[in-house]
């Protein structure tokens, strides 16, 4: 292992001794990208001997006569990031040489620094550290604006890091606060691989976990349409079919009543959230079907809520002063008792017909009721 050391200090060693516009610098990032890549025990003793923050300083300001010194570097930092995490993070100034090298023009030195950011975002710790950091997220974020620009490989690594850095709960309000859902939802509309389109939903499936992704859902039709993306008739993918109906589960469960509201509103969303549930279009895993299924709890108790809720005002108004009592109570439901009504109700699956005086109050799946 000492063999390993001294070969890392002497290139390392060569590295800081030429100018970054050189050919001697260029050189030798192409050999710490070499070995980095082909051995990875070199890669701690590359890192612990100073190469990252001089790896990282190359990549600060676009020079063309720096380019391939500039691809070295970023490729040989990914590399260094997948052992020597530590080393990498806490470097002074390498956020600030990631996010300028995602920016660089070089296509291949932004795929690089994408994918640095991702592997660094791999480490839960680093993701608050990181996600505050607005010049980077900045980046990643044009990385796939850039559609029918940016490779397709620059975008998803991209919005691998992206969803990273929405597993920590807290970036998510600045994710949506930057503009992160209108070039997701674009991605969505417009991007036709499916792979893309399965990470683009992956990811609006953590961002829609914030409040503040309602109205941000709201601007560009969102629920519209990740409603139609559950829709096996699509010919969506089942991963992304499941991501969908995750994001509109993630969105009622941070938005509440106006996600709920939002969902009701679209067209046929009960109906296609059951199908899902169900596995209908096949490719449906069962984590898949038990988001679906969640959802479409949340959906059918919204549900017999409004018609409870309607019911409630048209007993009080004609049995203003009519006693009430308890007929049926449990945790989750309560009838009270009220004249002239006759309800059929649906409880735990079974139907139950209840002849009370009265008014009703308390959650349900479906209500039918004679007079």
């Amino acid at each position: 292992m000492e063999v390993k050391h001294r070969a890392a200090r002497s290139l390392v060693h060569r590295l800081a001794s030429a100018p970054v516009r050189s050919g001697a610098f260029a050189e030798a990032a192409a050999e710490i990208r070499r070995l980095s890549k082909d051995d990875p025990e070199m890669r701690s003793p590359l890192a612990e001997s100073g190469a990252v923050p001089l790896l990282g300083s190359a990549l600060l300001e676009f020079d063309s006569s720096a380019a391939e010194a500039q691809e070295n570097a970023s490729a040989a930092l990914l590399n260094l990031s997948i052992s020597a995490r530590e080393a990498v993070m806490s470097t002074p100034g390498i956020l600030d040489a990631l996010a300028a090298a995602l920016r660089l023009p070089c296509p291949s030195t932004a795929q690089n620094a994408a994918a640095t950011v991702y592997s660094l975002l791999s480490v839960d710790e680093y993701r608050p550290i990181i996600g505050s950091k607005r010049s980077v997220i900045a980046a990643l974020l044009d990385l796939f604006r850039g559609l029918g620009v940016t490779p397709t490989r620059s975008i998803k690594d991209a919005l691998k890091a992206i969803f990273l850095l929405a597993l920590y709960p807290l970036n998510r309000a600045t994710l949506v606060e930057m503009g992160a859902v209108p070039p997701l939802f674009a991605l969505v509309v417009k991007d036709g691989r499916r792979g893309v389109v399965e990470d683009a939903t992956a990811v609006i499936s953590q961002v829609a976990g914030c409040y503040e992704s309602v109205e941000a859902f709201r601007r560009v039709a969102g629920v519209a349409i990740l409603v139609e993306l559950v829709d096996a008739a699509t010919g969506a993918s089942g991963r992304a079919r499941e991501n969908a109906a995750a994001a509109l589960l993630n969105l009622v469960m941070s938005g509440g009543d106006k996600a709920v509201g939002d969902i009701m509103e679209s067209e046929g969303a009960e109906s296609l959230v059951r199908e899902l549930a169900e596995g209908v279009g096949g490719e449906v895993s069962a984590r898949g079907k038990s988001k679906a299924a969640d959802l479409l709890r949340v959906l059918q108790r919204s549900r017999g809520s409004h018609l409870v809720h309607g019911l409630q005002e048209d007993t009080e108004t004609s049995t203003d002063s009519a006693p009430q009592s308890l007929l049926f109570s449990s945790s989750s439901y309560t009838v009270l008792r009220a004249p002239n009504i006759v309800f059929r109700l649906l409880v735990c699956d079974l139907e139950v017909e209840l002849y009370a005086e009265g008014s009703l109050k308390f959650g349900i799946s479906r209500v039918e009721f004679n007079e």
